[in-house]
């Protein structure tokens, strides 16, 4: 099986913490070399050191603040002046807080789409040129189990979750001629200061202890317990590699069995 990413150039987002850092590992542990974006510069330091170099690779960060497609557009198209085309781009973003769709401001929805579609649209553009032109891409998209079936109270992240996933499908369709692949990774409940923040939630709401509201969360995951961030992390490595070259337009669960639709 073909998983050598040796000279392949990925960008991903989110990286300074859980899924996106542990996917920037996995990349950088086949071969590539990585450019890890997100706001925070002191984690994305601190992630960058974690990368492994053993095959020549150069890391580099990009700060970046996803409520603002604009200024991150500028950044990317800076760094691939500087570094040259892009092979992988992995599209991930922290969601938004839980809520009733009912109970959502139109601010909350306009910024949650900012924030996803349209910056996940803005670094696509970005790549596709370097992509089409070396023949190899790789765009996969970490959203959630919710395009599959809708998760109670994350209103806002519903909605926008699904249209990510339904531009996704359209795209890869357009770019599947030029050797590019546009994946979905749909993680369900994982280990990471997101879930944390969404249990605590729960937890004050129903006025049960955190531990109750965990035992009952995993509960409904047939692997009775929650993943690991780099559980995902495998799975976007392979849809990044030339092995999964003829995956195309696909939503994959990794949620331990929890989603109950095929």
């Amino acid at each position: 099986m073909d998983l050598n990413l040796t000279g392949k150039h990925a960008i991903v987002c989110g990286s300074s913490k859980g899924i996106g850092r542990a996917a920037a590992q996995e990349l950088a542990l086949l071969g590539a070399s990585v450019a890890l974006v997100a706001r925070n510069e002191d984690g994305l330091k601190k992630a960058q050191a974690t990368l492994d170099t053993g095959k020549g690779q150069k890391h580099h960060i990009i700060i970046a603040d996803f409520m603002d497609p604009k200024a991150l557009k500028s950044k990317i198209d800076a760094h691939i002046a500087a570094h040259g085309p892009v092979h992988i781009l992995v599209n991930n973003s922290g969601g938004p807080p839980a809520g009733t769709a009912q109970d959502a401001t139109l601010e909350q929805f306009q910024n949650t789409f900012n924030q996803h579609l349209l910056c996940n649209h803005v670094l696509a553009q970005a790549v596709l040129p370097g992509m089409k032109a070396t023949k190899y891409g790789r765009i996969i998209n970490v959203i959630s189990t919710s395009v599959k079936i809708p998760l109670k109270g994350l209103g806002v992240s519903n909605t926008i979750r699904a249209a990510v996933a339904s531009w996704a499908k359209t795209l890869s369709m357009e770019v599947a001629g030029y050797g590019i692949t546009v994946n979905n990774v749909l993680p369900g409940a994982t280990d990471t200061d997101r879930l944390d923040e969404i249990i605590t939630g729960k937890a004050a709401k129903s006025g049960k202890s955190k531990e109750d509201i965990i035992a009952e969360e995993k509960s409904h995951i047939p692997a009775g317990r929650f993943g690991k961030p780099q559980e995902l992390a495998a799975a976007i490595a392979f849809l990044a590699s030339p092995a999964a070259g003829y995956i195309n337009g696909v939503s994959l669960p990794v949620d331990g069995g929890r989603t109950g639709s095929l």
